[in-house]
């Protein structure tokens, strides 16, 4: 490194982020320690000031770190600090300042106006940012923000929100292209305006009764966790959508014709069944079809799924490619009468991988029968992978049941495999 010229010292230490090791640089010669105005990224693992003993605090040691460098790009700060401490950092470096992301540890409820600014506030003086990236925030009341013009990409994991503050967040940042809300409590409803959003997910947790509704022509990628009512509008660059709630009920879905739709997944305990109909209606051109919805029924009772005639489900959906389908829909495929008529041109075109989960012995001799249809109609089938999960039964029928899957699969072992 001596012999080295100092723009070449300068590029290679600006590589450095962990601000331990970019303080000991600093202590190792007079060249070094001039290299420091030149980093561009700073990273404060959580456990950085442990053992720090000093006299300086943990604020006033990253102050003097960044006032230290002419033009911080990026900084991540995942151990303790304060609204006052993230203040003088950002009013020293928040014009420069492209990425942050902050572990903000403020989700005790006594932690509630305490500070002034808050940390969320603290946040505005970074005008220029272009990622943002927040870790354990409490959103009770509206965050004081300008906006964002720069900014396209919002992640928010672990979070304690109410409606309006959300709503006032959004509002801000105009011009996103990725946003995503991880593990989000309290939302009740939400309503997404965002015309250059290009990738979403949203994972809500409670009840599962939240709605959401989204304006965004552009979106590509959307996943929504949590939901019981959805609209989406303008989707004809949609290619992959997934849909879950494991705490409630999907009552209404609305989306219209999805033509660019290439991935659906569709998850859950109960979902009505105009819902399910709607979706795969929708979904016509979907390559690749995650089903793992338990039940269905419109109220709180829970039912099976409708008989779904086998035929007609893959002619209204020429173009898959994989098909997951776990028990409660290969159970309605299984039915006596889908199967009944099936006309003799019919093949299913472009299926290469099938998974099947099958979870129950009933009715047996039409499940056989339906995975020799999967063989005898998918031309391009190349994989058959049959999981079986839970059997529920002590009779045995069930034992029966799996000798018959064991006998299938030894007479089509180069596409069959049990799971």
């Amino acid at each position: 490194m001596d012999s080295l010229p100092d723009a070449i010292v300068q590029y290679v230490l600006s590589h450095m982020n962990n601000a331990r090791d970019v303080a000991v640089c600093n202590c190792v010669s007079k060249r070094w320690k001039d290299s420091m105005p030149f980093i561009r990224s700073l990273y404060f693992p959580r456990n950085s000031f442990d053992n720090h003993s000093g006299r300086d605090s943990p604020d006033d040691i990253v102050w003097r770190m960044v006032s230290s460098i002419e033009k911080l790009e990026e900084l991540v700060v995942y151990s303790p600090f304060s609204g006052a401490g993230l203040s003088s950092w950002l009013s020293v470096m928040g014009s420069s300042l492209r990425h942050l992301e902050l572990r903000m540890d403020n989700l005790a409820e006594q932690q509630v106006c305490h500070e002034s600014p808050t940390k969320l506030d603290c946040i505005s003086s970074a005008k220029n940012l272009e990622s943002l990236k927040l870790w354990g925030v409490l959103m009770t009341h509206s965050p004081k923000w300008d906006v964002f013009q720069k900014l396209r990409n919002l992640e928010i994991v672990g979070a304690r929100l109410e409606d309006p503050a959300l709503t006032t967040l959004l509002s801000a940042c105009p011009n996103l292209a990725n946003l995503l809300l991880l593990g989000c409590e309290g939302v009740r409803s939400i309503s997404i305006n965002l015309p250059n959003l290009e990738q979403c997910k949203l994972d809500f947790y409670g009840l599962g009764n939240c709605s959401f509704s989204m304006n965004s022509p552009k979106i590509e990628v959307l996943e929504v966790q949590g939901c019981s009512w959805i609209r989406v509008r303008e989707t004809n660059r949609l290619r992959s959508l997934s849909i879950a709630n494991n705490a409630g009920r999907v009552y209404m879905v609305d989306f219209g014709k999805l033509v660019a739709l290439e991935f659906l997944s569709i998850r859950g305990v109960q979902w009505c069944w105009d819902a399910i109909c709607n979706m795969l209606q929708w979904a016509s051109e979907v390559k690749h079809l995650y089903m793992k919805v338990e039940f269905t029924g419109d109220f709180e009772a829970l039912q099976p799924f409708p008989e779904i005639d086998f035929v007609d489900f893959f002619n209204n959906h020429p173009k898959l490619q994989k098909f997951d389908v776990h028990g409660a829909m290969f159970a309605a495929l299984c039915q006596k009468n889908s199967l009944r008529s099936v006309d003799r041109g019919f093949i299913i075109p472009c299926l290469e991988e099938v998974v099947i989960t099958v979870r129950s012995p009933l009715n047996a001799e039409q499940k056989m029968s339906t995975l020799e249809s999967f063989l005898k109609y998918g031309k391009n089938l190349k994989t058959m992978v049959i999981k079986i999960l839970q059997m529920k039964s002590n009779h045995s029928s069930a034992d029966d049941f799996f000798d018959e899957i064991c006998r299938f699969r030894y007479m089509n072992r180069k596409i069959v495999r049990i799971e």
